[in-house]
């Protein structure tokens, strides 16, 4: 089996969120994919085969499936102009239809997905209360202009906007008790995130239902950032920039495009590189 490992939403020629990328004429069993995955031990790997419109992919992480993922989707997109060319690829998801743009460029590829519909809901004050303890935070730590809430971009997210971006910087959780949590929330990334400019966010993902500490580069938390401030009346004009990965020595570069209608599909944007 060939898997190739790519970069996503890198920093130019250094940063971004490895994935492993499986390309083959149909795809492996679950176990199989699952088992693959676990040996590769980035956060996810897509798997890719041709289908009858484009291209049928799933996406497991070491521990778990999980319905979208936006850096692997980034990585199969430079996956795919490398060996088609250039283009605009459609694919068939678990739950949706989504596309990915890959051109390259030099030595690095730009990337470009299309998310599935966003929504998103004021967070439980529980699960808010629970999440808080988990990593040490307080009440106060957070930015009350954009409350904790439950954001949707064909994964779930919770997100929490801290005021204070060395609060951000200070991050860390015990694993075993982020996994338990996740897990019983339904949630595949905790999103934290701090406003430095309406339109410029720092971010970091701890993505324990995946059993992984933290995510350098989380795509679908982009997009569902992207439509939760769409819903709050975020004053985005447009578009938002997110660094993430940064505290980890990986940074990682997001671009977010926000149309204006409710619910409609986010832009992801940025670089991957061969590794």
């Amino acid at each position: 089996m060939d898997i190739l490992r790519i970069a996503a939403f890198s920093d130019g020629e250094t940063g971004g969120n490895p994935a492993g990328i499986v390309i083959g004429d149909a795809l492996p069993a679950p176990e199989r994919m699952q088992a693959v995955a676990a040996d590769v031990g980035f956060s996810e790997t897509a798997f890719a085969a041709p289908a009858e419109h484009g291209w049928r992919v799933r996406y497991f992480s070491p521990e778990s499936e999980v319905p979208f993922c936006g850096h692997a989707t980034i990585a199969l997109g430079a996956a795919l102009a490398l060996r088609h060319g250039d283009g605009v690829f459609a694919l068939t998801l678990n739950d949706a239809e989504i596309t990915v743009e890959g051109r390259r460029e030099g030595d690095t590829i730009a990337g470009a997905l299309q998310s599935p519909p966003t929504r998103s809901a004021p967070a439980d004050p529980e699960l808010v209360t629970r999440a808080l303890s988990l990593f040490g935070y307080e009440p106060d730590d957070l930015d009350p202009r954009i409350p904790p809430a439950i954001a949707e971009a064909g994964a779930i997210h919770l997100v929490l906007a801290l005021a204070k971006r060395q609060r951000l910087a200070e991050m860390d959780y015990d694993l075993d008790a982020g996994r338990r949590l996740m897990n019983e929330a339904g949630l595949v990334t905790i999103s934290l995130v701090h406003a430095e400019t309406p339109q410029l966010f720092h971010a970091r993902n701890p993505f324990a239902s995946g059993g992984v500490l933290e995510d350098p580069a989380t795509g679908a938390a982009a997009a569902a950032l992207g439509g939760y401030l769409r819903d709050l009346g975020w004053p985005h004009g447009g578009a938002i920039h997110i660094v993430q990965g940064e505290d980890m020595g990986m940074r990682s570069l997001l671009k977010a495009e926000i149309p204006p209608e409710h619910g409609s599909s986010i832009r992801v944007s940025g670089t991957a590189r061969l590794m």
